[in-house]
């Protein structure tokens, strides 16, 4: 279970750190001329700010637990995620997206299984 957790932070970790990468490196406009319609809904600071967010995320899942620094910031990183996901499909839902509330829910649920597994039976 161990390992599972590994790659799924892993890859939870490197999906999110893209993400938010793209928000934070691409303008509001170019965001919403490749399809995110959802930016329309905040100002630039705020889609700077949830790419912030998602970077702290992604690495939060990965450097605390790879370096053995404070690796308790996994479960938390991991939480702070499906907060993310949270607002995102409130964001889509209220826009009537529901193809994206899908996304939304299974990132969600695997941030959540990344939170249970490393607060709970498998703690670093």
């Amino acid at each position: 279970m161990n390992l599972a957790l590994w790659i799924i932070a892993g890859v939870l970790g490197a999906a999110s750190l893209a993400g938010g990468v793209q928000k934070l490196a691409q303008p509001k406009e170019k965001l919403a001329a490749a399809g995110y319609g959802w930016v329309e809904d905040f100002g630039a600071f705020g889609v700077k700010t949830i790419g912030a967010l998602e970077v702290l995320a992604g690495l939060g899942l990965i450097l605390p637990a790879a370096l053995d620094v404070a690796p308790v910031l996994v479960p938390l990183a991991a939480t702070g995620l499906v907060l993310l996901m949270i607002g995102a499909a409130v964001t889509h839902l209220r826009r009537g997206e529901a193809q994206s509330i899908a996304v939304n829910a299974v990132l969600l649920a695997v941030a959540a299984f990344v939170a249970w597994g490393r607060f709970g039976p498998h703690s670093f």
